[in-house]
């Protein structure tokens, strides 16, 4: 990937520029002595991500910059963010993670005992299903729909909806074995039931192209910790204006209320209003050094282009996948047209769990991977790989040749 990508700094009135202009794939460190096939279980940071966060670190250690002037780092991630999702800036509320959204979520709800959430806990991450199983406590029915081949039954969960039914929830991307869910259907079908969608796009944001409004998606939640290229500890919540109104937050401080001091320390009237867009979800302090990371990296995405960046990682996931078959790997998950993703996974699903196998092969296979120096996962008992657009044919290839080998030896 040779597109040149410069990146300015702004604290307050001053604009330089981080570091030479640097192609993508060789900014990223991590690159020059392993093969990264796994940014669906945490992101590399490319060195101009890094060289924003230490810019954000000096400032403070100088103090050269307000914290007004730190935060205008927040406005413009809102705005990357908006525009990679097909959203509108005041639907994205700024938080932490994927928990942190979902629980934010669910709590605004205006619950009451008989409704129901319809979901398929078989392939949810456990952020996407504990705080769903607590509701239970308030009397609210969980409707779990067993998948079918590792992928979600659409035609059950549809008519598992009834009119009690509040939300419908699943993941953009299924975590393993990595099919990506038809969100415009599933949207559809919520609305005609009145309730809302709300998905877990961790897998899927910053990586694959999304319409959220196309999609018919009411809450969209994800963390910088993945294709968003960022840190821990920062993430968005898309809130539809559709179902704005229909959510309070349960927790509430200065940033969440309508004022004309955008000051966060000073108080307006005990008479307050909520804010009018999703920022009414957002709690405290904002994670600065997270917002620095994400509107670098936001900004590396946005000059390849969306397009470039999903068209990339799925043609190098194809060919993993493709030659995975070659190899004769068992269970290799072979998505249809529209369930393809950047995720490989190969082995018996569920014969296993979170970093181990129950098969021989797996397990002998990930530990050559590992020592090769080739990043990847084990989840649910499967061999699991993960692409992103900084990755190339040759990825894809060296880790069919450590796989070939292990194979003609077995």
């Amino acid at each position: 990937m040779t597109c040149q990508l410069p990146l300015a700094t702004e604290i307050g009135e001053r604009t330089v520029m981080t570091h030479a202009t640097i192609p993508f794939r060789e900014g990223f460190p991590a690159l020059r002595n392993q093969t990264y096939l796994s940014i669906c279980d945490k992101m590399i940071l490319h060195r101009q991500v890094r060289a924003e966060v230490e810019t954000f670190l000096d400032a403070l250690a100088d103090a050269s910059a307000s914290r007004t002037q730190h935060e205008t780092r927040v406005t413009a991630c809102r705005e990357r963010f908006a525009a990679l999702v097909g959203a509108r800036p005041e639907e994205i509320a700024v938080g932490r993670n994927v928990s942190d959204g979902i629980n934010a979520t669910i709590w605004a709800v205006d619950w009451r005992e008989g409704d129901n959430v319809v979901l398929s806990l078989d392939l949810e991450h456990p952020n996407n299903a504990y705080p769903w199983l607590r509701l239970r406590e308030r009397g609210v029915e969980l409707r779990s729909i067993p998948a079918r081949d590792g992928r979600l039954d659409y035609a059950a969960l549809i008519g598992a909806m009834d009119d009690r039914t509040r939300v419908l929830t699943c993941a953009s991307v299924s975590f393993a074995p990595g099919f990506r869910a038809d969100l415009e259907r599933l949207g559809q079908a919520a609305h005609r039931r009145d309730a809302l969608l709300v998905v877990d796009g961790v897998q899927t944001a910053g990586i694959l192209q999304h319409d959220l409004h196309a999609e018919n998606v009411d809450v969209f939640v994800t963390s910088t910790s993945k294709g968003l290229l960022g840190l821990y500890g920062f993430g968005f919540q898309f809130v539809s204006a559709r179902c704005l109104d229909r959510l309070r937050p349960a927790y509430l401080s200065r940033p969440a209320v309508a004022s004309d001091n955008e000051d966060h320390s000073a108080m307006g009237s005990e008479a307050y209003r909520l804010q009018p867009d999703a920022r009414r979800f957002e709690v405290g302090s904002y994670n600065l050094a997270g917002a620095y990371a994400a509107d670098a990296a936001m900004a590396l995405l946005a000059q390849l282009g969306a397009e470039t960046v999903e068209a990339r990682a799925l043609d190098v996931a194809a060919r993993l996948r493709t030659g995975m078959v070659e190899l004769g790997l068992p269970d290799v998950a072979m998505p249809g047209p529209a369930e393809v993703s950047h995720l490989v996974t190969a082995g018996p699903l569920d014969a296993g769990g979170h970093g181990y196998s129950d098969t021989r092969w797996v397990t002998d296979l990930s530990a050559a991977l590992a020592e090769a120096r080739i990043a990847h996962t084990v989840r649910r008992g499967q061999l699991r790989f993960g692409t992103h657009a900084y990755n190339i044919d040759e990825d894809a290839d060296r880790a069919l040749d450590v796989m070939q080998t292990v194979r003609r030896a077995a």
